[in-house]
């Protein structure tokens, strides 16, 4: 059953990339590339790399290709024109095409000689999120943080970088709201009969 569904997986995943590439439609393209990315995801699981499998589908579906998927319709770009001039690059696009099948075939000539002895499948043994985690957060536990803070520190100098302060624009003060009284916020009125207020 395993060898069934990897065989199915892994034809969504080579049909699903051809599509990205052929699609004509950049909104179809990305879409196919999310699709590949969740076929990836699921050869991933059959292998035991939950983790990678989890990584996979947060970051590159819920953000990398939901970010191309809203540049690309929300900018207009004239993909006519990008594609006129993308024949002077077909000589360099098969040459790293030859290159990635090459080692493709190095990694296929000597995927024998490799030992997953330290693997434990079994359904009792410690998960691949379980043994990253362990090692994460005991050994590397201060690389961890440090990488957090670099993140913190770029998050927030990008925010500072593109805040802009308009001076017409109606902000909102907490302190003056919370600190209003009853009496500042309504006014009684008593209008006669027959008048408005």
């Amino acid at each position: 059953m395993a060898l069934i569904a990897f065989g199915l997986i892994a034809a969504i995943v080579i049909l699903s990339a051809v599509f990205v590439i052929a699609a004509r439609n950049p909104v179809h393209s990305v879409l196919w590339l999310i699709l590949t990315f969740c076929s990836a995801a699921g050869l991933f699981v059959l292998i035991g790399a939950e983790f990678l499998a989890m990584l996979l589908i947060v970051v590159y579906v819920g953000a990398v290709a939901v970010l191309f998927l809203f540049v690309v319709m929300m900018l207009d770009v004239d993909f006519v024109e990008l594609k006129e001039g993308t024949l002077r690059y077909w000589p360099f696009a098969l040459l790293v095409g030859l290159i990635f099948f090459g080692e493709l075939a190095l990694v296929w000539a000597t995927s024998g000689q490799i030992s997953a002895a330290s693997f434990d499948p079994s359904p009792g043994g410690e998960t691949n999120a379980e043994a990253i985690g362990a090692v994460m957060y005991t050994d590397y536990l201060l690389l961890f943080q440090m990488a957090g803070v670099i993140l913190l520190v770029a998050m927030i100098g990008a925010i500072v970088l593109t805040l802009r302060h308009r001076p017409n624009v109606k902000r909102q003060n907490v302190g003056e709201q919370t600190g209003r009284r009853r009496a500042d916020a309504f006014e009684m009125k008593d209008p006669a009969p027959g008048e408005g207020i």
